[in-house]
This record gives structure tokens, sequence and C-alpha cells, in this order.
């Protein structure tokens, strides 16, 4: 009996859909990732970092009144997602952005840092200034704040040290030695 190609094609299709519609009832819905907009880190990282400087007294051009949503946090923020389109996850990124503010990496631009547009007063001099009077603490500590924040499923802990010290072992002296 000769089968036709066609036929054969037809049938393991058939055959690949009913398996995998007997299948269907057993896939379990996909746990949605949690998704966090740049617009609301700002709240995270003040509830995280109370004592972390606000710096939202700028008047806004439209309003007229005192822009209280448009914080150094937020700015920072859109200044390191937006305007230099780094990745909010890794904490090298943020050590990057950081090096800006302190005039230590890529030159920040006044027509383009956040506020210019919305704010009477162009924020980047005063938020410059307030990066560099952080301390180094501080700064890891806000680096690893933005870090988590854009992380949530990664441990926050550092893993941690032995409590008694290792004595180092001596190397090895001959190359026979090393191939033991």
């Amino acid at each position: 009996m000769k089968f036709n190609s066609a036929l054969i094609s037809t049938l393991v299709v058939a055959g690949v859909l009913v398996f995998s519609a007997g299948n269907l009832t057993s896939i379990q819905p996909a746990v949605a990732q949690q998704r966090i907009s740049p617009g609301d880190v700002w709240q995270l990282v003040y509830q995280q970092l109370p004592d972390f400087p606000k710096e939202n007294q700028y008047i806004s051009k439209e309003s007229g009144r005192v822009a209280e949503n448009n914080t150094l946090a937020s700015r920072l923020i859109r200044y390191h997602i937006y305007v230099k389109e780094r990745a909010p996850n890794y904490r090298l990124d943020w050590k990057l952005t950081l090096a800006d503010y302190l005039d230590a990496n890529e030159i920040m631009y006044e027509n383009t840092y956040p506020g210019n547009d919305t704010l009477r007063q162009n924020p980047l001099k005063g938020d410059r200034a307030i990066i560099s009077r952080l301390s180094r603490t501080q700064r890891n500590a806000l680096v690893q704040v933005l870090t988590n924040i854009f992380n949530p499923n990664t441990p926050t802990q550092p893993t941690p040290r032995p409590s008694t010290p290792r004595t180092p072992t001596p190397p090895p002296t001959g190359g026979a030695e090393l191939l033991k």
C-alpha cells in the first residue's frame, strides 16, 4: 500500500494537535513578573531611604506651584533610564550614573536633564551638588536600593562570611606539584 506524502504530513500534524490539546489542560498559567514603573520607583526609594534629600522645592512651569513629585530620586531615575538609556537592574550602570553627577564619567547636559522642560529652574546644578555631598556609604546604599527595586526577585542580603579567618595554603612549589 502506497501512502501519499501529503497524507502522511496531514496525519502527523493531526497527531501533534491531538497530543497537544490533551496536554493543554496540564499547562499552568505563567506567574506574572512584577513590573515596576520608573515613575513610581522614586517613592520606593524614599520609603527605603527616608533621609535621602527630596530636593522637590522647584516650581512647575505649567502650574506655577511647587512640583512636589519632581524629586531628586525621580530625576535621577529618569536621567538614568531615559536620557542615558542605561539598564536599571545593574549596579554598575547606577554607579556610572552617579559618576556622571560627580563629573567623573560622561558630560551631563542641562537641556536634556529631567525637569529642564517642566520646571522654571533647571535642577541639574543643585542635584549635582547634593549627590557630591553624599558620602560613599550613602551613594552605595542608594545604588543598592535602586538595584533591589528593579530586581525584586534577587536576594538582598550579602552572602555571609565565615566567622573564623581562613589561613591560606602555600602554593605548590614545582611544576609536578601542580598536577596533583
